[in-house]
């Protein structure tokens, strides 16, 4: 174990900020469910699945954002400003331009949107006007989150704290006046959520962008600076942070693929999957937090070529999340009964989800230690191609046909058809172990 405490309080400083951001986000999304769960299972059925969309989304996002990690992240340990300033420039004209044009797909085609993943009319016509209005959120997040998760790589998080608090008591607002029509507005159901989400993105926007070109002196960025080109540096980005953002939209295509899947198993299935995921995402959040804050300290050792410090850090943080990945897989297994409890559906949708949450705390050990692993280690250390090409390798052909063997062919029962949508999380720990023994996983990508 490392014994130097700046070690310590570098990743703490922003793993805490960012597992307390994620805590209020996932709340936010927890309260949405519950809240259109009260219309009911088809309501909470529908926008379950019209939020595939969204997290297939929130994947490319995601990956978008934490595509810059490798790059800030290490020249963030160069204290390099200028070409950081560079990179945020590629990474928020490159988000601004993706996700506009899938938003405008998802307006013109919400239809097709809901077909993808279920073939119940039902749940198709309640989705459709939610999609048509989500879609407009899209682009704020996007570069709310961008700008948010960039300036977590050089350390400073105040400002996603600041905005998730917001999103939170915003959204929570907005959603209650506009799903239950309160204030003297008509009850819109599932599309006031929706266009509360929108509004809530706009506020998350304003801010970020607000401190990111007035109030962050450290960084200095000007909106002038988005219109800078530098060809080396969009090389590099090519090189080193686009397959960290093919990695995480291709893991978002299999979880997309999935939910087509559990769509077409029922709406009991897909109702209770959607109560799990809530509650699993809840307890990832210590994780991903930690997880970023593995990455800051991975990269900025990497950058200042520090590479003895690399391995030494490397080592005590695959310790620390396989200690975590146990607590918290047992708290989720003590509790499995009670998250299914605050919604409104039927008995059986309850124990279903109840049972669920007892494998997904299982599968958690092995999750929370490869995603630290994977998503901060060998990412931070610029070892992001083997991080895809094992994400692609379990997806595509391990998770994905045994999910469809089981609940397609052989018509096994719901609960095995679930632990074969999360498999992967059974061996991937032991992929990342065996791939941090070597010395192939730390490369230094910055430019002189």
């Amino acid at each position: 174990m490392v014994k130097d405490k700046s070690f310590y309080k570098s990743l703490l400083i922003v793993a805490i900020p960012a597992a307390f951001q994620s805590l209020i986000s996932l709340s936010v999304n927890m309260l949405d469910n519950i809240m259109v769960g009260s219309l009911g299972d088809v309501s909470l059925a529908a926008v379950s699945l019209a939020n595939q969309a969204t997290s297939l989304l929130t994947f490319l996002i995601n990956g978008i954002a934490g595509g810059s990690a490798v790059l800030v992240s290490q020249y963030w340990g160069k204290k390099d400003m200028p070409h950081i300033r560079e990179i945020f420039a590629v990474i928020l004209r490159f988000a601004f331009a993706a996700i506009s044009l899938v938003s405008l797909l998802m307006f013109l085609f919400p239809q097709a949107v809901m077909r993808i993943f279920t073939n119940d009319a039902e749940m198709i016509r309640t989705g459709m006007p939610y999609v048509r209005i989500v879609c407009f959120s899209y682009i704020f997040f996007a570069l709310a989150n961008s700008i948010v998760t960039m300036l977590r790589w050089i350390e400073i998080i105040k400002v996603g704290l600041i905005i998730s608090t917001v999103s939170l008591f915003t959204n929570l607002i907005f959603n209650y006046v506009l799903i239950f029509g309160k204030l003297g507005l008509p009850a819109m159901g599932i599309e006031g959520a929706a266009l509360a989400t929108v509004l809530a993105r706009i506020v998350e926007f304003g801010i970020a962008a607000y401190y990111l070109f007035h109030k962050e002196q450290r960084l200095k960025m000007r909106p002038r600076d988005l219109l800078v080109h530098n060809r080396e540096m969009f090389k590099d980005f090519v090189a080193n942070s686009i397959p960290i953002v093919i990695g995480d939209l291709q893991w978002g295509l299999v979880g997309t693929v999935k939910a087509m899947m559990i769509g077409r198993l029922g709406i009991m299935m897909t109702s209770a999957n959607a109560i799990a995921d809530v509650v699993l995402s809840l307890a990832m959040v210590f994780t991903n937090g930690l997880s970023n804050g593995a990455c800051v300290v991975i990269g900025k050792s990497v950058g200042a070529k520090q590479y003895d410090k690399t391995r030494e850090y490397s080592n005590t943080i695959q310790i620390m999340f396989a200690i975590i990945g146990v607590c918290v897989a047992a708290l989720v297994f003590s509790i499995r009964s009670l998250p299914p409890m605050l919604y409104n559906v039927s008995a059986e949708t309850k124990a279903l989800a109840s049972t669920f949450l007892m494998i997904g705390a299982f599968t958690h050990i092995g999750t929370c230690y490869h995603a630290a692993c994977f998503v901060g280690i060998n990412r931070g250390a610029g070892d992001g191609k083997f991080v895809m090409k094992v994400d692609m390798i379990c997806g595509w052909l391990v998770v994905l046909p045994l999910t469809f063997l089981s609940g397609f062919v052989l018509k096994l029962p719901l609960p095995v058809v679930y632990l074969c949508t999360r498999i992967d999380q059974c061996y991937k720990w032991l992929i990342a172990f065996i791939r941090l023994r070597g010395n192939k996983w730390i490369k230094n990508v910055t430019r002189d």
